[in-house]
């Protein structure tokens, strides 16, 4: 993809995810990779963004090749992509639900088979670190490790994407996932799926959907 794709696609993932009540105010960044680098939302914004223009384009050592001024967690972004080379997007939010459970300090456990969407049989949540700090890129590589979600104690969520729209409809999911299980634990305690469960439903999921048609 060319860099104002990626451009267009990051200001675009932003505004979504804002339609969809995830990112609210500038409580939360979203970024593309590029050939160099990645774009990545601007300090301070807010979905909608006025042009992809003020979306700010960087390599991953904090350079800025335009007159954009990237968001704080840019190093976050920088730490993901180069210990991920499959993420292409990375989406970072404040939504209610996934930060109502991070604020507990807890995991998303196995309460639910879709939780293997992210990996593996949990979403883990990665511990308090002041914000915009190498502290916090250093703490979320480790919980995204085997996984392509995580939460963050006392402050939100992350999700890897492939695609821009992969990234949305994780997004998405892991909010429904963590208000579902709140939910649960509100009216008792949720039973957990087994790991052999877990792995019979990521094995279904090998053979479910169109992209596994297509690839059988």
């Amino acid at each position: 993809m060319t860099l104002e794709t990626i451009r267009n696609g990051v200001s675009a993932l932003y505004e979504e995810l804002g339609a969809h009540g995830l990112i609210l105010g500038s409580s939360g960044n979203v970024s593309g990779r590029t050939r160099d680098g990645m774009a990545i939302t601007p300090s301070g914004g807010s979905p909608p963004l006025r042009t992809p223009t003020d979306v700010a384009v960087m390599d991953l050592d904090g350079g800025v090749a335009n007159q954009a001024t990237p968001s704080s967690e840019w190093p976050m972004h920088a730490a993901i992509y180069r210990a991920f080379p499959d993420a292409r997007f990375i989406v970072h939010a404040h939504c209610d639900a996934c930060t109502a459970l991070a604020c507990l300090a807890e995991c998303l456990p196995a309460f639910h088979y879709m939780v293997v969407q992210f990996g593996g049989e949990d979403v883990r949540c990665a511990p308090y670190v002041t914000f915009g700090t190498p502290a916090l890129a250093e703490i979320a590589v480790t919980a995204l490790a085997g996984r392509t979600a995580c939460l963050l104690a006392n402050h939100g969520m992350i999700v890897l994407g492939r695609t821009q729209q992969e990234a949305l409809a994780h997004s998405l999911l892991l909010e429904q996932l963590c208000r579902q299980y709140l939910l649960a634990r509100a009216a008792g305690t949720p039973r957990l799926l087994t790991t052999e469960e877990m792995a019979a439903a990521k094995d279904r999921f090998r053979t479910y959907g169109p992209r596994a048609k297509a690839a059988g």
